[in-house]
């Protein structure tokens, strides 16, 4: 049974909501290795690495023909499930597009915004126990609604499931690697496969880690950790159960906590997930993970769910939710089951982990574009604010730019 903790017990809390970040530099030396292999070494060393860690010694690109066969192969209701899927997430990513915009702030100074989408775009889709098509449909799609030119998709499984995904999402390029490997060979390029701006989806700490490597070469979407999630209930065990239990079949680090006020509730959700949680991954990530927190009210629940910042958030009301300010994504109501976001309401599943939250959102259409402002002065406007730039500039020292100033005026 997973642990009942009293909010009270600020040691056991803390263990919970502010876990110590795992350090691990043998990982981290092996993920260096390889990244440097692949960066001095291009092709010949991606060949070897992926068929070393992929058991896959064939060509690294999967062309167009080859991908509509796999994507063929998709049962009629899986199709239809991807369009649907696909669909609803190009709705949200249209309204989340940064919008140009002129603005006069004074007679004479005028700031514009310019939008400009990102040249190519490198999509990660881990090859794990399962395929995840859904996970290619979150980072492909808001790319493209966001006018990136050329999408690239890297996974070392491609199944035809990923491969119908492919299709619907407007994938330019599919290749069949995975783990470090390929996230360095999309961020440096080798002979056969693109360099790329932004290196975008989740995969395991070998690809995270490989993320954070090159990420000072290359953008990347967040420093992505284990799933995690909280759910903030006293009514229907058996559906605050089966949320945990939903997301710890992620990952054996996942992260599964219920908040509640009430101890004889937190026991009925304890004993039904042991109930439910039958798979080696899920009850491995529960034991070492999993945890029920009895609150005295809804607002100390709120503070810890705020402290923890984590990925997902079920909470009971609209009135709760408007109190949690530190979370990757928010279901309000019984019926917002936190498995939805995860495919198909239009919401990204791509989300801030390990507190992450407390300073950005879940991925989206603006995560592809750069941002520019454009700045036009007259004579007049230059005129009008050259007195508190002199001043300023002055004020830090820097004589020469208050005289770029005054020798216009």
């Amino acid at each position: 049974m997973i642990r009942i903790i009293d909010a009270k017990d600020a040691r056991a809390l803390r263990r919970f909501i502010e876990p110590s970040p795992r350090d691990d530099r043998d990982l981290e030396h092996r993920v260096q290795t390889i990244v440097d292999a692949v960066r001095t070494g291009g092709d010949q060393a991606l060949r070897r690495l992926t068929k070393r860690f992929d058991r896959w010694a064939g060509p690294l690109e999967i062309g167009p023909d080859e991908r509509r066969e796999l994507a063929r192969r998709v049962s009629p209701d899986i199709r239809r499930a991807l369009e649907l899927a696909a669909a609803h997430l190009r709705q949200v990513c249209r309204r989340q597009r940064p919008k140009n915009f002129s603005l006069e702030v004074r007679p004479g100074v005028r700031v514009d915004q310019r939008v400009t989408p990102l040249e190519r775009v490198g999509c990660y889709v881990p090859g794990g126990r399962f395929p995840l098509p859904s996970s290619l449909l979150m980072t492909a799609i808001p790319a493209r609604v966001a006018g990136v030119p050329e999408v690239i998709a890297a996974c070392p499984r491609p199944e035809p499931v990923v491969m119908a995904a492919a299709a619907l999402a407007g994938v330019d390029r599919f290749f069949r690697i995975g783990g470090a490997h390929a996230v360095a060979a999309l961020a440096y390029g080798t002979q056969t496969v693109p360099r790329v701006d932004k290196i975008v989806g989740p995969g395991n700490r070998y690809v995270a880690a490989a993320k954070a490597l090159v990420s000072r070469d290359c953008s990347i979407d967040m420093h992505a950790g284990p799933t995690e999630i909280v759910v903030l209930a006293d009514t229907r065990p058996e559906w605050a159960a089966a949320d945990l239990v939903a997301q710890a079949e992620h990952d054996p680090d996942a992260r599964a906590i219920l908040v509640t006020t009430s101890r004889s509730f937190a026991t009925m959700v304890a004993r039904e997930m042991d109930r439910i949680a039958s798979d080696g991954t899920v009850a491995e990530s529960l034991q070492r993970q999993g945890a029920a927190i009895v609150a005295r009210d809804w607002r100390q629940a709120v503070g810890i769910v705020n402290r923890m910042a984590p990925e997902h958030v079920r909470c009971p009301n609209a009135a709760v939710a408007r109190m949690i300010t530190h979370a990757g994504t928010v279901f309000i109501g019984e019926f917002s089951a936190p498995a939805a976001g995860d495919y198909a309401t239009g919401s990204n599943h791509v989300l801030p982990t390990a507190g992450a939250a407390r300073f950005r959102g879940g991925l989206s259409a603006g995560d592809f574009v750069r941002v520019t402002t454009v700045q036009r002065l007259t004579r007049r406007g230059l005129g009008s604010i050259a007195p508190a730039i002199v001043a300023l500039a002055r004020a830090e020292g820097l004589e020469a730019h208050a005289r770029s100033i005054q020798v216009r005026l």
